[in-house]
């Protein structure tokens, strides 16, 4: 799923394309992903951007009298920009957005729709999209770790609460907590101060990090490359492989349709966690720690 660096570089490349001119067509090519329609997509014909904000991992389309296009990616959504006229991609493509410059495209792979648009007035129209968490590129420390403090979750669920902290998921939460050498089972009202302190730093630097990285990708163009699985990335995706900082395979812990990715030496201390199928399944016969494995 696209996080807060993705989405941010989404919205800068969007801004020379699209402000200031009108939105010509909004046409809905599969009839599931349209949430809300209030007002009507004909309706918003012709209304010019007036703004680009994102809200948590949401992108929103500012239009003249107070409309909005509330766009959510969800995991497999994507954004694509193509020149105007250009034949967009064939089953994959949810919408397009027709402007005097070119066309955004709405694609999502694989057979499940998740992504979604609504189509609000006003402000208050927003509201429900608004989870409440906190900013963190734009909060201090005080305020982070009062808020990572508020409820008493594991570092991985509490970073990944959208009512916690806005933007940030699974791919990115992985590169935090190995940052900041903790472990993603941690529980937040159990860390001290400097720990604390440390996850703060992590996550700004992380985030600015990869937000400069996409952004220095993306150039003059539109992204093309928009995943969770990113070369560079120290844990996230590279199970097996070893971590960038002391060479000890990458672990995980898998879960639904999501994994942790983790260094046991960097960051649990060379403990391994237990995966609740495997270690169920294996038992007595489940390692405990890094050196059982290696």
């Amino acid at each position: 799923m696209p996080e807060l660096p993705d989405i941010t570089v989404y919205l800068e490349c969007l801004a020379p394309r699209v402000l200031g001119r009108p939105l010509e067509e909004l046409v809905i090519r599969n009839p599931f992903v349209l949430r809300s329609v209030a007002p009507s997509p004909a309706e918003i014909a012709g209304a010019r951007v007036t703004g680009l904000r994102r809200l948590g991992k949401r992108i929103v389309l500012a239009l003249e009298g107070e409309r909005f296009v509330v766009i959510h990616l969800m995991i497999a959504g994507r954004l694509r920009w193509q020149a105007a006229g250009a034949k967009p991609p064939g089953k994959i493509t949810l919408a397009l957005a027709r402007f005097p410059t070119g066309t955004l495209v709405l694609t999502e792979a694989g057979s499940k729709r998740r992504a979604s648009i609504h189509l609000v007035e006003g402000e208050a129209g927003l509201e429900p999209f608004t989870r409440g968490g906190l900013e963190v590129l734009e909060a201090d420390a005080p305020a982070f770790a009062e808020r990572l403090r508020s409820e008493n979750h594991t570092l991985k669920r509490a970073l990944t609460d959208p009512r916690l902290f806005s933007g940030i998921g699974n791919a990115y939460s992985d590169e935090i907590l190995h940052r900041a050498r903790l472990s993603p089972l941690a529980l937040t009202r159990k860390l001290d101060d400097e720990a604390v302190s440390t996850l703060f730093e992590a996550t700004r630097a992380t985030l600015l990090d990869w937000t400069e990285r996409l952004r220095a990708e993306a150039g003059t163009g539109f992204p093309e490359k928009v995943t969770a699985f990113r070369e560079g990335m120290a844990v996230h995706g590279r199970y097996g492989e070893p971590c960038p900082v002391c060479g000890t395979p990458v672990q995980r812990i898998r879960y639904a349709d999501n994994e942790t990715n983790y260094c046991a030496r960097c960051q649990t201390g060379g403990r391994l966690l237990a995966d609740r199928a495997m270690s169920r399944l294996l038992r007595e016969d489940w390692p405990r720690s890094i050196d059982e494995v290696e």
